[in-house]
């Protein structure tokens, strides 16, 4: 599928990169009926025709999310370019029984493949971007007296000998000692250091969009379910529960006790049948 959709011409965002972002504005925007019977087509059809309307449908919103990462200082056709290479692995992963949008599911492979081009290509810190960082850059090794770190006194001392900011100087002495870190965590870490790899943070696997409908079903049949078990209860009971657990101000067994008459022992034991009653009902 994908030699098919990348040789397409227009879809690449050559030199007109304009002309390539209206192109991708007058392509309609796909119903969901329309979605899930080309979904179906590709799904179990493997329909190659199906693969092109749906990436050609999604091309504009590759270019939305390619526009959030401008202040890389990455060219705009790259970013692009390597959104639409995330859109189509996601096209062709795209499973349309699960009732997701195929935008809802295909940002994760987008923002993937445009994250894993920025780390390729741009530094994380930009050491001298301005007039005076470039002047520490070059002046300040040999301006400091020794090997640690600037005292308040030697900061304010090199900024009136370089002529600028106090607060430029810490910030480039903070830059030239900081050392490199892996972006993959070293084999050798503990799991407390590896814990913190910028791997782990560039992307959300629980944010599945396919998962999160999953789960969001699940939840809702288990709380539609737990109300009918509750709903089995007597009124006694269903009380119980409600004071005991559900209520922001929760009842003792001693304040039951006293409406009902009985003893302590009594309510819990009542309430630990009625927790069974609901146990049972919702694992049947």
């Amino acid at each position: 599928m994908s030699k098919a959709l990348q040789t397409m011409e227009w879809m690449t965002p050559g030199a007109n990169l304009n002309a390539y972002i209206q192109g991708t504005a007058t392509v309609p925007i796909l119903s969901i009926e329309e979605e899930k019977s080309l979904g179906e087509a590709l799904y179990y059809e493997d329909d190659l025709d199906a693969a092109r309307r749906l990436v050609m449908s999604h091309l504009r919103f590759v270019v939305h999310i390619a526009r959030s990462y401008n202040g890389y200082g990455l060219p705009l056709a790259d970013l692009i370019q390597e959104g639409n290479v995330g859109l189509m692995k996601a096209v062709r992963r795209f499973n349309p029984e699960k009732g997701v949008r195929v935008v809802s599911f295909a940002v994760h492979w987008i923002k993937a493949e445009i994250h894993e081009f920025i780390l390729r290509n741009w530094r994380i810190v930009k050491i001298a971007t301005t007039k005076s960082q470039r002047k520490l850059f070059f002046n300040l090794r040999s301006a400091k007296k020794q090997l640690q770190w600037l005292t308040a006194d030697e900061a304010k001392a090199v900024a009136d000998d370089l002529g600028v900011e106090v607060r430029d100087v810490m910030e480039m002495e903070m830059r030239l000692t900081a050392r490199d870190s892996a972006f993959d965590a070293p084999a050798e870490d503990d799991d407390e250091k590896a814990a913190y790899a910028p791997a782990y943070f560039l992307e959300d696997k629980g944010a599945d969009p396919a998962q999160q409908v999953e789960n969001e079903d699940y939840e809702g049949d288990n709380n539609l379910r737990l109300a009918a078990a509750v709903k089995s209860l007597d009124e006694r009971s269903q009380n119980i529960l409600q004071r005991r657990w559900l209520d922001d101000k929760k009842a003792t067994l001693h304040q039951l006790a006293d409406e009902y008459g009985v003893s302590a022992e009594r309510i819990r034991q009542l309430e630990n049948n009625a927790m069974k009653k609901v146990r049972t009902a919702m694992e049947a």
